[in-house]
């Protein structure tokens, strides 16, 4: 090991530190090779790690920790709460993520954006519409709104189906611009990836076959086997709650996970399961494609969907926005709940009026 390799980097006022590093060196020369240098090793670790500590670059940042002492530092921030008041505030100025999506040429110039094609009434393609079907649905009208204002055209959208569990890592390996699938805000996502204002409330709930003994999320699920979907923030309570021993799921299985929500009301339908656990809003609709099964109980949380881009991605988020504000103002908001979800929520649901944004 060298310990002067060790020690380079910006000079500091730790000079006085090294000269005397290389004092003790040369004082432990007569000791014999290797339980010298190991001394002077251990030593110079020490300073090493203290440099970031005793040195600022003077914008309020270390000098020579580069990314990893910044991610240490952000780690001691404040515990994160209301995540879904973590957005910026809302602006039309174009900045790098805009100006490389605007940037694309040809018919490549459009959104890329990752969808669901199979939720009922939120992202899919109408049965009867043939294999040539569009996409349809209330996120998909949103999307269309943000791809007419940033590109011009409603059109100019290149949709990716992407399973729940596939969401985050989508955005992260650069696959899709923005996630708008029925995405809910949370403290941990934000860890991963950045979000828009949320654009719909909604929360947990139970569904089951209507001849079930199930009442809700309570000690009726009593040793029954529940369904959800991998990396969603279902799996994520009902984890919390059965190590927490909450009595609604401390007898249950939760060992059923699914990469896409859709596939546990399959489970269901084949008896592979007595209940699933999904956000009411998506529920509704499976109860609506599902005559046999239906809704038990209340919202047991309050969850806000919101439109995810690359973390960090801040010009992008406060652009969607600002379509979002237009959105609710204008009507299209309304608008869009009222053709695909006030068949299934109704006009008295929580759901049924956009949520009133807050800004970081």
């Amino acid at each position: 090991m060298n310990a002067q390799r060790l020690l380079r980097g910006p000079r500091t006022g730790l000079q006085v530190l090294r000269a005397g590093l290389r004092t003790l060196r040369a004082g432990l020369r007569g000791w014999g090779g290797v339980g010298a240098m190991a001394a002077v090793c251990a030593l110079a670790v020490a300073f090493a790690l203290l440099l970031p500590l005793t040195q600022s670059s003077g914008d309020g940042s270390t000098g020579t920790g580069g990314q990893g002492v910044a991610e240490g530092i952000q780690a001691k921030a404040e515990a994160c709460v209301n995540a879904q008041d973590q957005s910026p505030p809302p602006s039309d100025l174009d900045g790098k993520t805009i100006e490389a999506i605007k940037a694309r040429e040809g018919e490549d110039r459009k959104l890329i954006v990752g969808v669901d094609q199979n939720s009922y009434r939120w992202g899919y393609r109408d049965p009867n519409g043939g294999p040539e079907a569009s996409l349809e649905g209330f996120d998909i009208d949103l999307v269309h709104r943000i791809a007419k204002d940033i590109l011009g055209d409603e059109n100019a959208v290149q949709f990716k189906a992407i399973p729940t569990n596939q969401r985050i890592p989508a955005i992260k390996a650069g696959l899709v611009d923005m996630i708008v699938r029925t995405m809910t805000i949370s403290c941990s996502r934000l860890e991963d990836v950045s979000f828009s204002a949320p654009y719909f409330l909604t929360g947990q709930q139970v569904l089951a076959p209507k001849s079930s003994t199930i009442k809700g999320y309570d000690k009726t699920l009593d040793g029954k086997r529940i369904c959800s979907a991998d990396g969603s923030t279902a799996l994520e309570k009902l984890t919390e709650d059965k190590a927490a021993n909450k009595a609604a799921v401390a007898s249950a299985d939760i060992g059923t996970t699914v990469p896409n929500q859709l596939d546990c009301l399959v489970q269901l339908q084949l008896g592979l399961v007595d209940a699933v656990v999904t956000d009411g809003a998506l529920a509704a609709s499976q109860a609506a494609q599902d005559p046999t099964v239906e809704l038990k109980g209340a919202t047991f949380t309050k969850e806000y969907y919101g439109v995810a881009v690359k973390k960090g991605a801040n010009d992008l988020a406060a652009r969607v926005n600002r379509i979002l504000e237009q959105y609710r103002q204008d009507g299209g908001w309304q608008t869009s709940y009222d053709k695909w979800l006030l068949p299934t929520l109704g006009s008295d649901s929580q759901s049924a009026k956009p949520p009133v944004p807050r800004y970081k």
